[in-house]
């Protein structure tokens, strides 16, 4: 607390949502009534059990294995989760990612508490999803590998960032694409160089924000040729989409 009340006088810092100053360094640009207005799941919702998005209904199914939207049927990832929606602290805490390689202690938190749920709690060895080189040189970081490093210490697995690398790279090109167009665009540009690394693991791929999934289908595809047993996703925050 006396150090949280040194950094507010030293560096003080507004709330990006509602512009009131964050009393508390871990909760990052932030404050905290703007991060207790933001969805987090509990592990309690109803939801897609493959993808995780919610269910606007109640499932008729006991069974939360067996609720399914079937939208994500095709895509190749054995299960998905985040910490929460795209919106409100963890929106704020992704666009922050993409501009300054730091992670906020909270949102790190909030990370392991999620990677420690089922299916995702299965991992035996943590990679990030790759940039392509040209975006690796112009940003200088790979966010995903930002939060990979601090998974891997927080869960003590081993971190992968050599295994799965991309060959093809349209982010600038994506921007207004639906769901058919993302997955185009990502067909075929990762690739798994170490076999050896990912065969018969249950891998956890990780990555700042859950769209439509074609990016983490695709990685996922190339580590399941690779050999890997299961791939299970993580991201900080998911796009809202309800299950049909």
């Amino acid at each position: 607390m006396i150090y949280d009340a040194f950094l507010t006088l030293a560096y003080p810092q507004a709330c990006t949502i509602c512009g009131q100053s964050v009393e508390k360094h871990k909760f990052g640009v932030v404050c905290e009534e703007c991060w207790n207005a933001t969805t987090i799941f509990t592990g309690t919702e109803t939801i897609c059990w493959k993808c995780g998005v919610p269910a606007v209904v109640e499932a008729t199914s006991s069974t939360p294995d067996q609720v399914r939207c079937r939208r994500c049927d095709q895509q190749s990832f054995t299960a998905a989760r985040a910490i929460g929606l795209y919106e409100g602290a963890l929106r704020e805490s992704v666009l922050l990612l993409k501009r300054q390689p730091h992670v906020a202690q909270h949102v790190e938190a909030l990370l392991a508490i999620a990677a420690r749920r089922p299916p995702v709690n299965s991992a035996t060895r943590i990679i990030p999803v790759p940039l392509h080189a040209r975006k690796m040189k112009t940003r200088g970081f790979n966010q995903a590998s930002i939060l990979a490093q601090a998974l891997s210490k927080s869960l003590d697995l081993p971190l992968d960032e050599v295994s799965l690398l991309r060959v093809s790279g349209f982010e600038k090109y994506r921007a207004g694409l639906d769901a058919k167009g993302r997955q185009d665009t990502v067909a075929g540009a990762f690739l798994v160089r170490h076999p050896r690394l990912v065969a018969d693991e249950n891998i956890l791929l990780v990555d700042d924000v859950f769209t439509t999934g074609a990016t983490v289908s695709a990685c996922a595809e190339a580590l399941t040729r690779a050999g890997a047993k299961t791939v299970c996703v993580l991201t900080i925050a998911r796009a809202t989409g309800p299950v049909a």
